[in-house]
């Protein structure tokens, strides 16, 4: 493990992630950790339309932390949830969950672990 420290003046939003409709700022926890976790900032791309269904991340932790705007979640055996800013979720490994829409000026704090992990999509039913 290594010392890190990541400032906003110094460090910028990249469209590289998990959503195209998200910019990420990766706040350099995953080259400390060597990849045992990640942490980063999320934003909204304003304008661009929620994509994607129903699915779930293989992985042993995450947790958001909602710092400015909102955003509304359907998870199973839960039901919606709207984050706002302060509410932080802790979503258990392999919840189903869908994004229902989020404001332009949405901005997250996500910490995961591991720093890379795999998203399942449902399968369609029959």
């Amino acid at each position: 493990m290594k010392f890190s420290v990541s400032h906003a003046a110094d460090s910028g939003f990249e469209k590289q992630g998990l959503r195209a409709f998200f910019e990420y700022r990766d706040l350099g926890i995953r080259e400390a950790t060597d990849g045992k976790i990640a942490a980063h900032v999320i934003r909204a791309s304003p304008g661009e339309a929620v994509s994607g269904g129903r699915h779930r991340h293989e992985l042993e932790f995450q947790m958001i932390y909602c710092l400015k705007g909102w955003i509304r979640f359907d998870y199973e055996g839960v039901g919606e949830v709207l984050l706002v800013p302060g509410t932080c979720v802790h979503q258990p490994p392999g919840i189903r969950h869908t994004e229902l829409g989020h404001s332009d000026d949405l901005e997250l704090l996500e910490i995961v672990m591991p720093a890379d992990f795999a998203t399942v999509p449902d399968s369609p039913s029959i």
